[in-house]
């Protein structure tokens, strides 16, 4: 092997070994879910330039160290390999392989990964080598994130098998301890709700809800075994999903008495691509409920509260919609909340921010009758609902100015509610209204026009646009043109930051709406 051939060889196992924490750090951010990494890795050659021509630029060294290596031209064929296999290990540029608002975490599970991936990776790298020569090396350095998804298929089901103990032991302990399971799901407001429906229902029961976004098999299952101990009367459980099935499963696993959906809403669009798919994927949860609580508001819910009906399961509606027919009809403008029982109708007054979400509050409501809370009891647990971190949080920064950090919400709905208290904050105290976004992301082939619709909106109001990222940034701009405060554009969240506070003054209001994590562009 010649001195040229080894000083490739070395090179292609280095940009193996970044290979594998670059797309191992993806693939811990987007759930392990195959398909996913290679989505990631092309957004990245189709939002930055610099990576587009790269890449153009390696296949074409590929193709001619391969046409070169026929020809007998050896010398010229490993050079040209290995100026190939120098471009594929930069790919992509701006993605760091350790990155700073998602590092990655080093988990059993992500060290199985990193060990299957690094084989994988040799292996087919042994392959393409022996195929196609020292060009093989940059090939397969390419082809990384695809392999990454091919490896996640056989090894999420080993994972499944291996944490198949903490899900059995979840189980008996639901079995001893035997509490009341509320199940709650929806495009968005999930995590808002559980807050809330733990709060409502301390006033009468011992609740234990699921932390933070614990919403998928494994993150109930630990929320049970760590949390649910004897004397818990009520365990309050978010379930997510990210395809039909999802809900089955986890209701077959923690077997909900009462069942709940927020909303159907298009932020799963780019997985499910419809939102008839997504009402029936959410639907799963009261397949195994004995009583459901549903929105009337929702077309897409309509038939489902009929169906449950015809199914003999108790249904709860509510209604956000003052006058609309529901056992709970939410007025946020009047601040009221209507409670329609055998024993009668209750009214409540109701404390709700200008960023919150009527429908979370409903929901909730109807959840506490759902177990038996009088109104009377109800409604003064109405009056200080708690807030949740980072979904249209209410801050003051040491200058004066007012900051809402709505960062973990990615929805067309929530953010423009978010828009609507932030504008008006910023009118009452008589400042300028400054955002700062990434835009949202996972809407599918309405993503685009969610996200200029969102500029819009802001320039409408009067604010200032604040584009982070190259994601959404062609949607927002387009969205944000002609705006009598023109929109400013960041490639670093840090940066927009200190430019927002600069812009918003002691008296304005900065929102802050959705952060995406550094794997995206």
């Amino acid at each position: 092997m010649t001195p040229l051939l080894i000083v490739t060889l070395v090179l292609g196992l280095g940009a193996a070994a970044l290979a594998v924490l670059r797309w191992l750090r993806v693939a811990q951010r987007e759930h392990y879910i195959a398909g996913w990494v290679g989505r990631i890795a092309a957004l990245w050659v189709a939002r930055r330039i610099e990576n587009a021509i790269t890449t153009a630029l390696a296949l074409l060294l590929v193709a001619a160290a391969v046409l070169l290596g026929v020809a007998g031209a050896e010398l010229a064929s490993a050079i040209t390999a290995l100026l190939a296999l120098l471009a594929a290990a930069l790919l992509p540029f701006g993605l760091g392989v350790r990155g700073t608002s998602a590092p990655l975490n080093w988990t059993p599970r992500a060290r199985r990964l990193a060990l299957a991936f690094s084989v994988a990776l040799l292996a087919i790298g042994a392959l393409f080598w022996w195929i196609l020569g020292a060009a093989g090396a940059a090939l397969t350095i390419l082809l990384a994130p695809v392999l990454m998804d091919a490896v996640l298929v056989p090894m999420n089901a080993v994972e499944k098998r291996l944490s198949h103990k903490y899900l059995v032991s979840a189980r008996k302990r639901l079995g001893q301890v035997r509490p009341t399971v509320v199940a709650i799901t929806g495009s968005y407001g999930k995590t808002s709700t559980k807050g809330y429906v733990a709060h409502v229902l301390a006033g009468a029961f011992s609740v234990v809800a699921s932390p933070a976004s614990f919403n998928n098999l494994m993150g109930l299952s630990r929320a049970v075994n760590d949390r649910v101990v004897p004397g818990t009367e009520v365990f309050v459980a978010e379930m997510g999903v990210y395809g039909p099935g999802e809900i089955r499963e986890l209701s077959e696993s923690f077997p909900p008495d009462v069942a709940a959906i927020t909303t159907i809403g298009e932020a799963h669009l780019a997985r499910m691509k419809t939102k008839e798919t997504i009402a029936r994927a959410k639907g799963e949860i009261t397949e195994r409920a004995k009583t459901v609580v549903l929105p009337v508001d929702e077309p897409e819910l309509r038939a489902l509260i009929e169906r449950c009906r015809a199914e003999g399961k108790r249904v709860i509606t509510v209604s956000t919609v003052p006058g609309t027919e529901a056992d709970v009809v939410v007025d946020a403008a009047t601040g009221v909340v209507t409670m329609a029982t055998p024993a009668g109708t209750s009214t409540a007054p109701l404390e709700l921010s200008g960023t919150g979400h009527a429908v979370n509050v409903a929901v909730t409501v109807g959840i506490a009758l759902a177990l038996g809370m009088e109104p009377a009891a109800i409604g003064p647990r109405l009056t200080a609902l708690p807030g949740s971190q980072h979904r249209a949080e209410v801050q003051e920064a040491p200058n004066g100015t007012v900051i809402i950090d709505d960062t973990y919400n990615s929805n067309p709905v929530g953010s423009e509610r978010a828009l609507e208290g932030a504008a008006a904050l910023a009118e009452e105290r008589g400042g300028t209204l400054v955002v700062v976004t990434p835009g949202m992301v996972e809407l599918g082939s309405v993503q685009f026009e969610r996200n200029r619709a969102f500029a819009a909106s802001v320039t409408a109001r009067g604010g200032t646009l604040l584009v982070v990222g190259r994601t959404n940034r062609a949607a927002l701009l387009a969205g944000a043109e002609g705006a009598a405060h023109p929109a400013l554009v960041f490639d670093r969240r840090p940066d927009a930051v200190q430019a927002a506070l600069d812009q918003a003054g002691d008296r304005g209001v900065i929102l802050y709406e959705n952060d995406l994590p550094d794997h995206y562009p």
